[in-house]
């Protein structure tokens, strides 16, 4: 297996330990496991830096925080983020499809999240390096 996961494991039976591939994860995302209706991808969230403000129509979206420290907002619309909440290691976010979310890192070290689309969000095998290439690439 390959020690950076930086490979799309998806659509076959996989078994993982998820924290130590989300620790090692050093991308602003890669797509860990892709398949038909559900998707993994891991991410590494620079100090300073966010997710990016975004929303999904259709797809239910889960976040796990494994490292560092953050802020969650979520809302109705994009200037309405009402919903505010610090995220440490071991926080739960659920964002429910529609929502507007970002999480932004305010801590000293890298974020270091792991993410569950239902369905999946990302097309197969996606990795970027850094959040500017995903934005490059309209994700």
């Amino acid at each position: 297996m390959n020690k950076n996961y930086r490979s799309d494991y998806g659509n076959m039976p996989f078994v993982i330990d998820i924290k130590k591939a989300t620790d090692a994860n050093d991308t602003y995302r890669t797509a860990l496991w892709t398949g038909k209706h559900l998707q993994v991808t891991l991410m590494s969230i620079n100090p300073g830096e966010d997710i990016g403000l975004e929303v999904h129509p259709d797809t239910d979206q889960f976040l796990k925080i494994e490292q560092g420290v953050g802020i969650a907002m979520m809302g109705a619309c994009r200037n309405s983020m009402f919903y505010q909440q610090n995220v440490y290691e071991d926080s739960a976010v659920f964002v429910p499809a529609g929502t507007w979310h970002n999480i932004v890192n305010i801590g000293k070290n890298p974020l270091k999240i792991y993410s569950v689309y239902a369905p999946p969000h990302h097309p197969w095998g996606t990795v970027h390096a850094t959040k500017a290439i995903a934005e490059l690439e309209g994700d």
